[in-house]
């Protein structure tokens, strides 16, 4: 089992070292630290294992230090920044495994450009030594590279001439969408093995300064006192340990203290509950701040962005995953009305990032999505979130024989629309009426009225709704079809659907480049007995088939 959990005194690949307002994050990968056996990861190269630990790097950078305001990527090796992906994971990984490796590191390359950007934690790339592949792909997340002047530190993309794949974590995107480099340029980079290192990679905007070797150090951390002075990062605020989450797993059940998901392996569902607070939000930051990983969005949301990367990476044969709530609809808009009210605050800003970003790793899972409000369900607010992000969402007209619970009803809230964007740059709401904007704008109307079946029906924000009689024959008939279709066709149908409207690197990324990818990884030419990923390292050359699909 592949678990994302850890924290800093467990890594193995990545330091921290601290000099508010500057953090280091230093990467020193150990080559018998692989997280399959098989492999050893030289050169600085990486797996999943190292991206985990970046992962985690940046979470806690953001939530447990608030006086830091410009993080420093560097290498802990001589002479080499990062070797990129680990060549021989990708060789021997099964095709679900390297997919879902290649997703991750995307969402955490996009984790640091959201945590420049929404939370005023800047980065900056210090490349002494070779960036290659995914090495560079890190630097270009930053907001500053920066290129020791040595006659040998360089970077590259050498994937299509070297292994048949393409730069797997956006690279392509950033350089020609976030660097605007020449795409006749990038075309030349792209198809160097050995990349470009000094003034042509400065020239060319594969780089933002050029600095001697003898003052590297003192540039670098130059640079990144400017860029924090660019923050507006808190002094003297109290950071939120980010204890580990706690999981339990058992052969049918996954539970948290705030959700549980619910596994049929057999009809190959996930559902997942999530359980709403058990008392009103809190009365003053003060509160917050004491209550830290207990308070129940931010408790929530690390526990639902947990189980995703759980059942994406440890779960590949449940392709549909149910969306379903219990708990007090109105204690969830009290919290939904605290977020909003003090959504500047440091803090608050962070969880309403955590939310954005675990939304965004839900419109990007390989999976089907349907929600279920039901009675006793609390999709309110920030959590009818979930509701428009599912391909069809469901709910019960009515009472529930046997039942005593309220009635189904959905809120909306002024969360719902802006603050958190699908990757095509609008909201979920956007997205849904993008052919329909007056609709859009009676759904402003709507904000804190309880919406019953009939009516969230009526008013679009809701697929379709069922009464006592029909709702267990046909949310039946729904599963069993949907679970029937081929499970590549639905992929591509989702992801087809899901972005609508505008293009953005990001979309670009999660679309485009990892459709490509998916593709690439299963052809012959990447990895078949004479591919490139097969044949590298061995002296061998591979043999590429020359015809175009």
């Amino acid at each position: 089992m592949i678990d994302t959990r850890t924290d800093p005194d467990s890594y193995r690949h990545w330091r921290l070292r601290f000099e508010p307002p500057i953090a280091y994050l230093i990467l020193d990968v150990q080559e018998e630290g692989g997280l399959f056996p098989g492999y050893k990861l030289k050169q600085n190269s990486y797996d999943l294992g190292v991206d985990i630990e970046l992962y985690d790097a940046v979470q806690r950078l953001r939530f447990e230090h608030p006086e830091i305001r410009s993080v420093v990527i560097e290498s802990g090796r001589d002479r080499v920044f990062c070797a990129g992906a680990n060549i021989g994971m990708l060789g021997t990984a099964t095709h679900q495994h390297k997919v879902n490796f290649c997703k991750f590191t995307n969402e955490t390359r996009l984790g640091i450009e959201d945590a420049s950007e929404g939370s005023g934690q800047r980065y900056l790339t210090a490349i002494s030594g070779t960036a290659a592949g995914g090495g560079y792909e890190v630097a270009l997340a930053s907001d500053l590279i920066l290129l020791a002047d040595d006659g040998s530190s360089a970077v590259s993309l050498p994937e299509v001439p070297l292994l048949g794949v393409l730069p797997g974590t956006g690279g392509l995107t950033r350089l020609v969408d976030k660097r605007k480099v020449r795409r006749d340029r990038a075309d030349i980079f792209c198809t160097l093995e050995e990349g470009m290192k000094g003034r042509r990679a400065l020239e060319w905007g594969l780089v933002d300064e050029l600095i001697p070797k003898s003052r590297f150090a003192e540039v670098v951390k130059e640079r990144a006192l400017a860029l924090a002075e660019t923050s507006d990062r808190p002094e003297g605020a109290k950071g939120v340990e980010l204890v580990n989450v706690d999981r339990q797993v058992g052969a049918d059940q996954i539970t948290y203290s705030r959700l549980r998901v619910e596994l049929d392996r057999e009809l190959g569902v996930a559902r997942f509950v999530l359980l709403g607070p058990d008392v009103g939000a809190p009365e003053s930051l003060e509160e917050v701040e004491n209550l830290g990983v207990s308070f129940w969005p931010l408790e929530l949301v690390r526990q639902l962005d947990d189980a995703i990367l759980h059942l994406r990476l440890n779960e590949s044969r449940l392709g549909l995953w149910l969306f379903a709530s219990e708990g007090d609809a109105e204690r969830v808009m009290e919290h939904d009305r605290f977020l909003e009210r003090f959504r500047d605050h440091w803090l608050v800003r962070e969880i309403l990032l955590f939310w954005k970003r675990t939304f965004k790793r839900v419109d990007v899972s390989a999976r089907t999505l349907f929600t279920l409000l039901e009675p006793g369900s609390c999709f309110a607010g920030f959590l009818a979130e979930l509701v428009f992000a599912a391909d069809r969402s469901y709910m019960f007209e009515g009472d529930r024989e046997g039942l005593e619970a309220e009635p189904a009803a959905l809120r909306l809230s002024e969360l719902n629309f802006g603050p958190f964007p699908t990757p095509n740059g609008l909201t979920r709401l956007e997205t849904r009426f993008l052919g329909d904007p007056e609709r859009l704008k009676e759904s402003l109307g709507l904000i804190g009225e309880p919406l019953e079946a009939g009516r969230a029906e009526e008013v679009g924000l809701v697929t379709m709704a069922f009464d006592d009689i029909d709702w267990d024959d046909e949310l039946r008939i729904a599963i069993e079809e949907r679970v029937s279709f081929s499970s590549d066709s639905l992929t591509g149908l989702e992801a087809n659907l899901r972005f609508p409207g505008p293009e953005t690197f990001e979309s670009k990324i999660f679309g485009r480049l990892s459709a490509w990818q998916n593709w690439i990884f299963q052809r012959p030419n990447a990895v078949g007995e004479e591919g490139a990923l097969r044949r590298y390292g061995s002296g061998l050359r591979p043999n590429f088939d020359s015809e175009r699909t």
